[in-house]
């Protein structure tokens, strides 16, 4: 096993596509079973088969644009190179929003659940405390760089699995249909789950990262990102499943919460490791490609890249901006909107002999990104 792990072909894919399924499951995660419950299973599935498909294009086609790019740019650099420097810093701003808002949220939840953890074990600390150490350990994996990252993206992932796996083991007890199929959201939109959803499906930030993993190995880059897409809706729709079968209407907003009341404090402490390792995997490859935007893209020295990314969430964070849910749904349906759109223009302008089927399903794209902004935007100024 150890020899077939130490091929340098097999070992960058599946370094590739840890980090790159790694980052995609993430904070938004805790979200998906209270938006089951509101909209019900059929339109949630619905969203998962059209928004995920969708997606997993958007994804290839920004990974074929990646690749016919000169390395060692990040999202601006590449939107320098193809419209020039006010598409720079048009993209810079819309990508450093949307990285910023992601960081954030991971920073909210992960610091909650490391609070949750340290109060049950009788440890005496606020809130912001935990969100602080929270911060700070993530903030040193960050100044490490990409191999400690790669390696604690492999090791998320395996564990990640295994206690959800076991999750459902616990839970089994609890569990009916009646629970699974639950609804209770007559009055809510049916648009509602859209925006947390993109952020939940997204890592095409992650795309150039996942070339300098692969070097030479470029060819596998579909292949690793199709498979990073597909593995977090699995993922998803299994978590989904295990809370609402266990929860049905007591389901929260941050669906781990629920569980706890069911399964108990000790089961509760599991619960909490696995909230923990799949925030803090995301919040350091967020950071680090945050990282990297203002070090290749901006030129700016790496410790200052360094010490920004780290400061304007932890800054975010103390002047008031704490609603992850609203936050989510906000950087996927405008920030990370803008970015798809942007990407999606690039590559309809740039890439020769690209086929019919790509070039509508681009269109189809560009259209649902563009309601969602529409959409957001009148829901947030009603």
């Amino acid at each position: 096993m150890l020899s077939f792990f130490k091929n340098k072909k097999i070992k960058s894919i599946v370094y590739a596509t840890s980090v790159l399924a790694g980052t995609i499951i993430g904070v938004a995660l805790f979200s998906l079973p209270y938006l089951t419950l509101q909209v019900g299973w059929p339109i949630m599935l619905a969203y998962f088969i059209v928004l995920g498909g969708l997606m997993i294009l958007l994804h290839v086609l920004f990974g074929e644009l990646v690749i016919n790019t000169p390395d060692k740019k990040r999202f601006p650099g590449i939107a320098e190179y193809y419209w020039g420097k006010k598409g720079k810093y048009l993209a810079f701003f819309t990508h450093s929003g949307s990285l910023i808002g992601a960081i954030l949220a991971y920073i909210l939840v992960g610091g909650g659940f490391l609070f949750e953890l340290l109060s049950g074990l009788q440890i005496d600390i606020s809130l912001t405390g935990a969100i602080l150490i929270f911060w700070f350990a993530g903030s040193l994996i960050m100044f490490l760089g990409s191999g400690a990252l790669n390696k604690l993206q492999l090791l998320g992932i395996i564990s990640f699995i295994f206690i959800l796996v076991f999750l459902a083991w616990l839970g089994k007890g609890e569990s009916s249909i009646t629970n699974l199929l639950a609804r209770n959201g007559d009055n809510v939109s049916l648009l509602a789950p859209y925006g947390a959803l993109v952020f939940a499906l997204w890592g095409a930030s992650l795309i150039p990262q996942i070339e300098d993993i692969l070097v030479e190995n470029k060819k596998y880059m579909k292949g690793v990102i199709i498979a990073s897409v597909i593995l977090p809706i699995i993922v998803y729709l299994f978590f989904i499943a295990i809370v609402m079968s266990i929860s049905g209407v007591e389901t929260t907003p941050l669906a781990l919460t629920s569980l706890s009341e069911k399964l108990g404090q000790g089961a509760y402490f599991l619960i909490l490791i696995f909230g923990i390792i799949t925030t803090f995997t995301s919040f350091t490859a967020i950071g680090l490609t945050m990282t990297q935007v203002f070090e290749y893209d901006l030129k700016i020295k790496r410790i200052i890249s360094w010490l920004v990314t780290i400061l304007l969430p932890i800054f975010l964070y103390f002047i008031g901006v704490k609603d992850f849910l609203e936050l989510i749904v906000f950087v996927g349906s405008v920030l990370l909107a803008i970015d798809g759109i942007n990407m999606l223009l690039m590559y309809r302008k740039n890439m020769l002999n690209v086929s019919k089927w790509k070039k509508f399903g681009s269109i189809v794209l560009i259209l649902v990104l563009l309601g969602g902004i529409i959409y957001e935007l009148l829901y947030l100024f009603k």
